[in-house]
C-alpha cells in the first residue's frame, strides 16, 4: 500500500513543512504513549474535495482529550477550520487526514500534567486499507488470541495510541498466520472488533453489531452504517455476539474510516455464507460510497466541502 505524504503540516496554529514536523525523543509521548488521534477521509467528489463527518471526528478527538485530561488550546471550530485549510493549502483532491494530540517535551516521569500538549494535523493519499480487492471480494480473517482491553483498564471510547499496542498484536498475529485481519474478543469472550475496524453480522435479515460495552471504539463509520441500514429498512441491533455466530452468519463485514465497508469472506478458514460479499453488505457499501463520493444527495449533511466556508454542507 503506497503512501504519498502532503508537504504542509498544521502545528499548533501554523503550517510547517513536513520535514519539520518532528518530536524530541524525550517527549512524554515516546515513553508513555500519551497520544490521541483521529483518522478522517477526504473524498474527491464532483463538487470538489469533501471531508466525511468532520464535526463528528472533531467531537470524538475533543472527547478523547477530555477523558485523558489534555487541555486543547483550540476550539472545535478552529480545529475543523484548520483541517479544511490543510486540504486547501496542499491542493488535495482526496486524502486521509490524521489529527494528532500528544504530550510533548517537558518533565520525564509518568505524571503527564507538566508536559505541553501538542497538536498536529497531517494528510496523506491512502488507498484501500485492507487491499485493493477487499471491497469487492472480501477478506479472510481470524479470531485473535489477544483479548481486547478490558473496560476498567484503558478507556476504549477514547481513540488513544496506547490502545493500538493491543491492536498491533492482533494485526501481527493475523498476518503471521496468513490472514488479512484479526478479530478480538472482549473480557467476557464476546466479539469486540478488529484491530482497527468495527464489525457487523448479518443473520436472517437482521444486522447485529457489538455494543460499546464490548470495548469497541464508537466508530463514525459504524454510526453511519447503522443510520443507512435503518433508512434502507434493515432491522439493526446492538447486542453481544458469540464467537460461533461469525461462523454461521449469512454475512459479516468490517466498518471504519480506513476500511470503509469491507466484506469478510471467511473467519478461521470457515466460509461466511457463500464465501463472497453478501447482498446486504453490498447494498450498504453502494449506498455509503455513493454519498461520500458525492454521487447522490447527502441528506444527512455528512460532507464538508473544502471549497466552501467551514460549516457549509451539501
Amino acid at each position: 500500500m503506497s503512501v504519498k505524504y502532503y508537504e504542509k503540516v498544521w502545528h499548533n496554529g501554523k503550517f510547517i513543512p513536513w520535514s519539520e514536523a518532528t518530536v524530541h525523543v524525550a517527549s512524554h509521548v515516546v515513553s508513555y504513549a500519551s497520544c490521541l488521534f483521529e483518522g478522517i477521509r477526504c473524498y474527491e467528489t464532483p463538487q470538489g474535495p469533501a471531508i466525511f463527518r468532520l464535526k463528528e471526528h472533531t467531537d470524538r478527538l475533543v472527547n478523547s482529550s477530555k477523558i485523558y485530561r489534555m487541555d486543547l488550546q483550540f476550539t472545535r471550530e478552529q480545529l475543523s477550520q484548520a483541517m479544511v485549510e490543510l486540504v486547501r493549502v496542499n491542493n488535495i483532491k482526496n486524502c486521509y487526514i490524521r489529527p494528532v494530540v500528544f504530550r510533548g517535551y517537558g518533565e520525564v516521569g509518568v505524571n503527564p500534567l507538566k508536559n505541553p500538549v501538542e497538536i498536529y494535523l497531517l494528510a496523506w493519499a491512502w488507498g484501500k486499507y485492507l487491499g485493493d480487492e477487499a471491497l469487492r471480494q472480501g477478506v479472510d480473517v481470524c479470531i485473535s488470541s489477544w483479548q481486547r482491553i478490558a473496560p476498567n483498564t484503558l478507556p476504549a471510547m477514547a481513540k488513544a495510541a496506547a490502545n493500538y499496542m493491543n491492536a498491533q498484536l492482533i494485526k501481527m498475529e493475523a498476518l503471521t498466520n496468513g490472514y488479512v485481519e484479526g478479530i478480538s474478543l472482549d473480557i467476557a469472550g464476546h466479539v469486540s472488533e478488529g484491530s482497527g475496524e468495527n464489525i457487523f453480522v448479518v443473520r436472517d435479515g437482521k444486522i447485529i453489531t457489538p455494543p460499546l460495552s464490548a470495548s469497541v471504539l464508537p466508530g463514525i463509520t459504524r454510526d453511519s452504517v447503522i443510520t443507512l441500514a435503518l433508512e434502507m429498512g434493515y432491522p439493526v441491533m446492538e447486542q453481544s455476539i458469540a464467537r460461533e455466530m461469525l461462523y454461521i452468519a449469512d454475512e459479516v463485514f468490517f466498518t471504519g474510516t480506513a476500511a470503509e465497508i469491507t466484506p469478510i469472506r471467511s473467519v478461521d478458514r470457515i466460509l461466511v455464507g457463500k464465501g463472497q460479499p453478501g447482498p446486504i453488505t453490498l447494498s450498504l457499501q453502494e449506498r455509503f460510497l455513493s454519498i461520500v463520493q458525492g454521487q447522490t444527495n447527502d441528506k444527512y449533511g455528512w460532507l464538508t466541502f473544502c471549497n466552501q466556508p467551514v460549516g457549509a454542507r451539501s
